[in-house]
């Protein structure tokens, strides 16, 4: 399955195509361009119209896009494998890794906050959808049988990386402006 495949099937939620990212190693570094140029998107797409960008804020808005699905990744994994794990769940880093990278595809729409006065809508609209991907991702990726608890593992997990990225913004906050 070629890269835009890939991506564009997991933006459209669809559950073989995180089987075959989970299955497949060589796509890891797949998995860390989606991630990257998610989180890039993100600094693009809340710094708002192009006018107004700065390289700095665009650097560090895009870095902690990228440590907020780091941590969200982590977390997901460990609340998923160890705290609520199925019966049949097993999986490894690299799968998780993989799965939850491409779960951030909708997140490469978040460029579209350069449309004054989109910034806000966009951001929820594309949180809102990498949520369902990732629930989609973790369900496959750690065998879950039941959405329910891949979406607890999932939501989760966006609280407290969200909570993480909030202290963060907040030390950040200065450097930025």
């Amino acid at each position: 399955m070629t890269f835009l495949r890939r991506v564009t099937g997991a933006a459209l939620l669809n559950a073989q195509a995180y089987e075959d990212v989970e299955g497949d190693r060589s796509a890891t570094m797949q998995a860390m361009a989606v991630v990257l140029l998610s989180s890039l998107a993100a600094g693009v797409g809340a710094l708002g119209p192009l006018d107004n960008a700065r390289p700095a804020a665009l650097a560090g808005i895009s870095l902690i896009a990228f440590a907020l699905w780091v941590v969200w990744a982590v977390l997901t994994l460990q609340i998923g494998t160890r705290i609520m794990p199925a019966q049949r769940t097993q999986a490894d880093v690299g799968q998780l890794l993989r799965v939850t990278g491409f779960a951030s595809a909708p997140g490469l729409l978040r460029v579209a906050g350069v449309i004054p006065g989109a910034t806000g809508p966009v951001f929820v609209v594309t949180t809102a959808w990498m949520l369902m991907a990732m629930i989609v991702a973790v369900r496959q990726a750690l065998d879950f049988t039941s959405t329910a608890r891949a979406f607890a593992v999932c939501a989760l997990g966006l609280a407290l990386s969200l909570g993480f990225a909030f202290v963060i913004g907040l030390f950040f906050s200065p450097a930025l402006h």
